[in-house]
Order: C-alpha cells, then structure tokens, then sequence
C-alpha cells in the first residue's frame, strides 16, 4: 500500500507527463504546488514507485513516466471528474439509428481531438418468416425476413438434395411454430424436439438456425469511426511511425476493435482499458474510455474514445459519459 505521500506525489507526476509529455524529474516535482518535499525526499520517493513498477525512467532521460499499472492506480484512485456539462456538445437529432451514431462518432472525435467509436445498436435476433429456395442440386437459398422488414439471403449446400415441395412444406412448419423466437429460444427447442420432427424439417431447421446466428451476428458488428487522422497531431504517436501504422491497422481491421467493446459493454458505468496492463488492449501506446449507452432501458451498443495512454483522462471520462446519455435520449425518444 502507498502512503499518502507516495500517492500525491503519483498523482502530481502523472498529471504533469500528461500535461507535458516529458519525463517528470525530482527537481521538477519539488516546485509543484502542494508538493512540499525536498529533491532528495522526491528521489527516495520515486525510487519506491520505480521498484513497485509504477514508474519507470526512459533510457535517454533522467526523469521519470507513468507505466500502464501506474496510470492504472492513478484511475482508479486518483481520479475526481465530475459529470461536468460541456456547452459545446449539441444535443444529437433523433433521426435514423444511424445518423445518431455516426453523429455520436464526430462528437466524440471533435471534443476529444482523437478517435471516437461508436458500437452500432445490436439488432434482436428474431426472425419472422424463412423460406428456403431449390437453386440446383444440393444447393440452396435461405430467404430470412427480420421484424423490421429487413431481407438477408444465404446459400448453404446441404448433404441432402431436398426437393422444392419438401422445403416448402419445412418453411411453413418453420414459419407456423417459430416465428417470432429469438434464435437462442428456437436452438433451445430445437434441442429438445429435433426427434420428434422429420428428418428434412429437423435438417433444415439446423441450417436455418445457424445461418440466421451468422446473419445477427453480421449485422451487429458495425463500428462507426471518426477522427483517425487526429493520431496524426499526437506526439506520441507522430514521432514513431510503428506505433501510428499499429493504430490504424486496428481501425482498418474492426474485428479486434469489436472485441474491444465487447469487452466494455459487460460493465456498467465509464469503463477505461490502458495499453499494456492487459490483453484487452492489444498496443501499449493505446488507450480506450468508453461506456455503454441504451435504448428504453437496455443496453444496446457500446461508445467510446481512442487515444494516447498520454490523456486527459478526466475530460475524456465527462466526454464519454455526455456523449453516451445523448445517444440514448436520442434513440430512446425516435419516433
């Protein structure tokens, strides 16, 4: 456990590097406000939080930087943002679900001056009509209908030539007693009832399941991403090439990036991953503040802020937090 010392004096070295961007020395610190502490007590200090791995000395500096376990006590204790409300963060227009969130991405982008993510709404994984199509020998086109009137398509090649009567009669026993389910209840019955069904029916019920779990699965990975180009300003990014084509190869391959979000959506509150503390966030140089946002009371998508591990952390919290209520009032209250 630090003392308080120890954490005040974290506290003031974190703060200054973020403000900075350069190593904080003890000569350096023993001039900060409210630091009442000789040079030579500071180094003692420094020394401990160096042997507790939350600090560390750059090989070309004398002074010393937050590493991602010291940033991580720095958040979770040392940290005082209040909700404050931004004047420059316009109300978002409730119009469609999808000028919301890539409105919600540039507001987040432009009030942080870095990236800003927006996890697209997750869609209800229902489906209310499936019909199958004979193309040609063994090869077949599954037609599903979601509630909202959108229409995917599949091809599947099942093991067995089904004639077209036979997937007319296993769409309207698809249709009659499923329709409506999400497809967890409908895998669920199947389960239990696949013996009593004919084989065709209980067959073709599998391949309609498990094309309709791609299809929902599909549609809900959407990531919205605005200000990329902000990491161009970044010092920390602009002056090592590496660490920049690293940041974009996770905005270009939104796969990782999913997961990121994923990840955040199963807590409630602002959450914030660092780089290098964890697998979570896969580049040490990188830093995600994000939470989650609603609509009429269930969670539905996750938003947030990609930067430096360098930032301002209370403000990207109060910018997270602003902008993940305004998504929610906004596609809470559409028409």
């Amino acid at each position: 456990m630090l003392d308080d010392r120890a954490k005040l004096l974290l506290k003031t070295l974190v703060e200054r590097y973020i403000a900075d961007g350069q190593p904080v020395g003890s000569r350096t610190l023993s001039r900060a406000p409210g630091l009442d502490l000789s040079p030579a007590t500071i180094r003692n200090v420094m020394s401990d939080l160096e042997v507790l791995g939350l600090i560390a000395s750059p090989h070309t500096s004398a002074g010393r930087i937050p590493t991602a376990r010291g940033y991580r006590l720095f958040v979770d204790t040392m940290l005082t943002a209040e909700r404050e409300q931004f004047a420059s963060a316009p109300s978002l227009a409730a119009d469609q679900p999808q000028k919301v969130i890539a409105n919600a991405a540039n507001l987040l982008s432009n009030l942080s001056q870095f990236v800003g993510v927006v996890m697209a709404p997750r869609r209800a994984s229902v489906f209310r009509q499936i019909e199958f199509l004979r193309l040609s020998d063994r090869r077949l086109l599954v037609i599903i209908v979601a509630p909202d009137g959108d229409v995917q398509n599949r091809v599947i090649f099942p093991e067995v030539d089904y004639t077209q009567s036979q997937l007319v009669e296993a769409s309207n026993y698809i249709n009659a007693h499923f329709a409506g389910l999400s497809i967890e209840q409908v895998r669920d019955r199947l389960q239990s009832e696949v013996e009593q069904l004919r084989g065709e029916i209980a067959a073709l019920m599998q391949a309609a399941v498990q094309v309709s779990s791609e299809v929902m699965i599909e549609a809900q990975e959407e990531v919205v991403i605005a200000g990329e180009r902000n990491l161009l300003a970044v010092t920390d990014f602009s002056s090592d090439m590496g660490h920049l084509r690293r940041a974009f190869e996770l905005f270009e391959h939104k796969t990782q990036l999913m997961r990121l979000l994923d990840v955040s959506s199963q807590a409630e509150g602002v959450r914030i991953f660092i780089g290098g503390e964890s697998q979570v966030v896969p580049f040490d140089d990188l830093s995600i503040v994000s939470a989650n946002y609603e609509v009429d009371g269930q969670v539905v998508g996750t938003l947030g802020v990609i930067g430096p591990t360098r930032m301002p952390y209370e403000r990207m919290i109060q910018i997270v937090d602003i902008t993940s209520k305004l998504v929610t009032n906004a596609l809470s209250h559409r028409k």
